[in-house]
Formats: structure tokens, sequence, C-alpha cells
């Protein structure tokens, strides 16, 4: 069968147990005695629960979790289940100690999403990507025999078949790093949480020795299971705590950017009202020029009266005819001299006046020390994100994280199977190349759930042998109930 026409089966056999899930009611509530938290990141919160010991939920599990006390419904996500403690990781927090709740889990619902998956990578071929998908789907109808010796090593489609998981893992990581220098894209596939942060821990380790700075280039979908992992804090290479650590900062700088553009809008009209008081400052004082020469000039003109007429009897006589001849003679001289006194009279009051106004003006155009140049500085700022009309729009937007646009900022993206297959998220991000770590323990549908979302090239890691022991790799018949009715679930 091609991959489309496995694609095909999966989907009816998916629909067929999601069928089964609902008419046996498998979805039962369960009760948890008692709940704790363990620990928070960002928005989310990872609980510990205590349930009765015949209750067995699978990893990734969607579960609503119905508080006692009758408060919100909240919606988690089972990470792990160990004896009769689970993990599952919550939006909402519910507080340090939980007395007790009723975790009512959705496989029916998760089936359907898977197979809604499956449907769509047919429904849109120009949105998914087949051609790798090819090789995988080749791969998985192979007798087992012949998986076990069948090795491939091309730019499509490579093979690590070994029982040493260490060495795996190794060569996984090395290769991860190399595709990471050469820009790649990758989506790293585990077959559960634990092994997740084991292999997210080695591939990280053995970036920081190549150079790399794994907090740069790897995220770990969900909330790490252990704190460390080869010597490398998983929480910081959380996806939600580097998203709450980005929008974080984000949060920060747009506070600052709103305090200066406040600060922007309180100096500028401070400023313009200054530069108006300092406007009329200098035209008063361009006035009061005006008149202080003005007042000269007839202080000139008035002393040169008064030295006339002290002179005037000893001028000789031809001088003082010549003066006659213009009117200048004693009486002419002395009312000269009124009019010239009258006039610094008034220039003297208004001199006065603009004086005044000129001390009431100094202090109202005086702007504090630095406040200009703040100013100045401030408005560089805001030309250079674009203008206020620009900034006010970024003050304005809500601060809503876009999960798509941070994921597809890392070049390494490490989740597990059942998350690929069934979060919308990874319905909207591309990958260069899929990964898979201990491929013979992950279901069909997931694989190529994954597989469709790649574009150049599938690296499938494993033990062959374990092909059989798990039987995730069993070809149901077409419309066939054997297979599921002796599987919790189709995906786990």
């Amino acid at each position: 069968m091609t991959a489309v026409e496995l694609i095909e089966s999966w989907i009816v056999n998916l629909e067929a147990e999601q069928a089964r899930l609902v008419e046996t009611g498998q979805d039962a509530p369960a009760m948890a005695l008692q709940g704790r938290l363990v620990r928070t990141i960002g928005g989310l919160h990872l609980y510990e629960f205590l349930v009765p010991g015949e209750v067995r939920l699978s990893i990734d599990l969607p579960v609503s979790i119905v508080p006692a006390d009758d408060t919100d419904t909240t919606e988690g996500i089972v990470l792990r289940q160990t004896g009769p403690s689970i993990l599952v990781q919550l939006v909402d927090n519910l507080g340090s100690e939980v007395p007790s709740v009723t975790l009512v889990p959705d496989k029916a619902g998760l089936v359907g999403t898977a197979a809604a998956r499956l449907k769509e990578i047919l429904a849109k071929p120009d949105l998914y990507h087949l051609g790798p998908a090819e090789r995988l789907a080749a791969l998985l109808q192979m007798p087992t025999a012949e998986v076990e010796t069948f090795s491939a090593s091309s730019s499509v489609f490579t093979t690590l078949w070994s029982d040493d998981r260490v060495l795996r893992r190794q060569k996984l990581g090395s290769l991860a790093m190399d595709l990471v220098r050469a820009n790649k894209r990758i989506l790293l596939l585990c077959p559960d949480h634990e092994d997740s942060d084991e292999l997210v821990g080695m591939v990280g380790r053995i970036m920081k020795a190549g150079g790399l700075n794994p907090r740069t280039w790897v995220t770990r979908y969900e909330l790490p299971m252990i704190p460390q992992a080869a010597g490398l804090d998983l929480q910081e290479l959380g996806f939600e705590a580097q998203m709450h650590q980005f929008y974080a900062k984000s949060q920060g700088d747009k506070a600052s950017l709103k305090q200066k553009y406040d600060r922007f809008r309180e100096l500028a009209p401070f400023l313009s009202q200054k530069d108006a008081k300092q406007r009329d400052l200098d035209e008063v004082r361009l006035l009061e020029w005006r008149l202080v020469t003005q007042f000269r000039e007839l202080q000139v003109k008035l002393a040169g009266v008064d030295t006339t007429l002290k002179e005037f009897e000893t001028l000789p006589l031809f001088q003082r005819l010549a003066m006659q001849t213009v009117g200048k003679n004693v009486d002419s001289l002395k009312q000269y001299r009124v009019l010239y006194q009258s006039q610094m009279d008034r220039l003297n009051s208004e001199i006065d006046v603009a004086k005044g106004r000129i001390q009431q003006l100094v202090p109202e155009a005086a702007v504090p020390r630095g406040q200009r140049a703040e100013c100045e500085d401030l408005k560089e700022q805001i030309a250079k994100l674009g203008g206020a009309k620009k900034v006010r729009e970024l003050l304005a937007a809500e601060e809503n994280p876009n999960r798509q646009a941070f994921v597809q900022n890392r070049r390494l993206v490490a989740a597990t199977p059942m998350r690929v297959a069934t979060d919308p998220l990874f319905s909207r991000v591309r990958f260069d190349v899929l990964m898979v770590d201990e491929a013979p323990q992950i279901a069909v549908p997931s694989l190529l759930a994954a597989a469709g979302l790649v574009r150049e090239r599938i690296i499938v890691s494993g033990d062959p042998r374990a092909i059989v022991t798990t039987g995730q790799w069993a070809m149901p018949q077409k419309g066939s109930r054997a297979v599921s009715e002796t599987t919790p679930l189709p995906l786990a």
C-alpha cells in the first residue's frame, strides 16, 4: 500500500476504535483521593494525583478535572502514570494541596482527533508532504524479519537499528547537531516523556560540547518529568518556560516603552509651552533693545541741546546766524529740550514695562536642566519605532502569546507522538527532518501523522526486535476490532 492507502486504512480503524470506546463507555470517571502541586512553569501546572489501582490512563490522554468543591472544571493532559500515581499537566492552578477530584478521561475524543488529523492530511495535499512518508510506509509494511535486516542511509530516509540505546542516541545527537548547523528544522519524537527528557538532555549535551547553546536551538514541548538530564537543566529547555521567559521580557520591554511614551507625552506639551514663552521673551527683549536704542539717541540729542545752550553766547556770530536760518535759537532749543525730555520719559516708562515683562517671562520660559535633551532622545527613539502612531498601536495591541511563531523559531522540537498527532499547534508548523527514537514503540497512526509534517528526510531509530514485543506496527484488517479490543489505545 502507498502512504495514502495506509492512512486511509488507519482512518477506518481509528473510527471503528472511537465507536467501540463510545459504545462500551470506557471513558468512565475515576476518583482521585489526593493531589498535590509538583511544580509550576509559566502558565502550566504539574499535579500529582493518586488513583485506585485498577485505573489505567495512557500518556497524553486529555482528562477533565472536576474538583469536589464544585468549582469550575479544568482540563489537563496525563503525562505519566506510575502505579497509583499519575502526573497531570493543567492550565489552572488548583492550589498546593487538592483533597479529592474526579478525573474524566476522553479516549474517544483523542482517537477522533487523531483520525481527523489523518483525514486533514489526505484532504489538503498541498499543505502536507507525503514524499518521505512513502519510504516510512514501505518500512511499516515490511515483515519483521526483513525489517531487522533492512538498512537505509539516504538523504530522504535513514534507519539506525541497534540494541544499544546509548549508542543510538549518541548518533541521533550528532545528527541533530549537524542538521541544526545546516539550518534544518527538526521534529524529534520519543514514545514517552521520560525518554524524551533523556534524549533531549543527551542532544543538548552534545550540542553544548560542539559549541552550540541548546537553550537557543532546542525546546521540549511538554513539561519535563525530571529537573536535569545529562547535566543540563531541562526546565530551561522546556517550551513553556522559554515562551514564558520570552514574553515576560517582551512585556517588560512594552512596559518600558509605555513609560517612555508617557514621559514623552508629558514633556512634549510642557516644552512646547516653554518654547512659546521663549518666543514671547525674545520679542519683548527685542522691543526693549529698540526702546533703549531710541532712548540713547534722545539722550545724545538732549546732551547736544544742553551743550549748545551753554555755549550759545560764546559762539561766533556767523555760526549763530547759520543756526537761526534753520530755526535753531535759544527759544527753539529750549522747546527741543522739552520735547526730547518728554520722549525720554515716555520711553523710560515703556522700558520699565518691558523689563517687568521680561522678569515675568524669564522663569516661565526656563527649562529644567536635561529635560530638553531627554525629550529629544525620547523623540528620536519613538521615530525609530515608526512614530507616535506606531507606538500607540504597539501599546494598544494585546499581548497574546503566539505559540506557533515561537515554536517555529526553534530548530529542534522534542515531543511525544500523541501530542504531534492531536495538538492543533502541530497542524500549522512544518519541519525539514523527522527523527524518531524507539520507533517500534510508536503506533503507526502517530508516525504517519508526524511524517506528513516533514519536507525532506525521516530518520528512524530503535531496536527492530521490539516490533514484535510491542505490537505497535501490527496492521489490523479493515473494519476489524480484534486489535483495538486487545490494546488500550491504538495511538498509545
